[in-house]
């Protein structure tokens, strides 16, 4: 599962109830986040594995002061998360490159879990948002694609690595046309073609001033390992609608069944 949180933008305290109570229902076994937020030793990676049952780790944003500026509070740090039923073997952060770009300290995060029969290296990242930046993301989406063939060959594991987030770019976008390039497969493919598709823009949030969502968040995985390990069953959304009446993020959850 992939989810972007909204950091502790809105109603968050509410937004946190209904996120639980989404993750409770669905029960994935990984989940890749982004917007996680942490205050002292307070972090909401940390409270909802605990809820949970779950392992995690996250990663800090190094530059978090434009997102300081929007909520009018310096104090609460935003960063990447991954959740794991399964003990977290290893684990390691990239720094993404910006050029001339917006710095907001992105990153990709890297967890080895220890999952059942095959350690399984997962990724989850997300990059700029600003639109006309697509040369950055481009320059990002080849340091996450080179930093997953690394650490996935280091792993020494035959099954293929997952990479989730939020890309902040479309299917037919340079960024992701680069990121399929490199072999990893978009789970989107294995969904039902009638299901809504658009992961931002789905809800009542400040997607609100656009015409159209867009699909920007995704689970890609690398080419099944023997017997089909890790093949890609199907792939739906989450998260999308209210929970007692809020909404749990401005982001819907991409939630795929991988077997063999």
């Amino acid at each position: 599962m992939t989810w972007n949180l909204w950091w502790r933008f809105g109603p968050w305290e509410q937004r946190q109830r209904a996120i639980l109570d989404v993750l409770r229902d669905i029960r994935p076994d990984v989940i890749g986040l982004q917007e996680v937020w942490a205050q002292g030793d307070d972090n909401l990676a940390a409270q909802l594995a605990d809820e949970l049952g779950m392992h995690w780790t996250w990663a800090a944003s190094d530059a978090p002061w434009r997102f300081h500026k929007r909520l009018g509070d310096a104090t609460v740090d935003v960063g990447n998360a991954v959740l794991s039923r399964w003990p977290i073997a290893e684990r390691a952060s990239l720094r993404l490159p910006v050029d001339d770009g917006t710095d907001d300290g992105r990153t990709a995060l890297y967890a080895l879990l220890d999952a059942p029969g095959h350690q399984v290296p997962f990724f989850t990242t997300h990059l700029n948002s600003a639109p006309g930046e697509s040369a950055v993301r481009c320059r990002q989406a080849a340091a996450v694609a080179h930093f997953v063939a690394e650490r996935a060959a280091d792993a020494g594991t035959d099954h293929p690595p997952i990479v989730t987030g939020d890309f902040n770019a479309e299917p037919d976008s340079d960024e992701l046309r680069l990121f399929r390039g490199q072999g990893l497969i978009d789970a989107w493919s294995f969904a039902d073609p009638q299901a809504p598709s658009v992961t931002w823009d789905a809800n009542d949030y400040p997607s609100l001033a656009f015409e159209h969502g867009w699909r920007i968040d995704y689970i890609h995985v690398g080419p099944p390992g023997p017997d089909g390990l890790g093949t890609i069953r199907s792939a739906h959304r989450a998260g999308a609608a209210p929970v007692n009446g809020v909404c749990p993020s401005d982001h819907a959850a991409v939630v795929a069944e991988l077997g063999p």
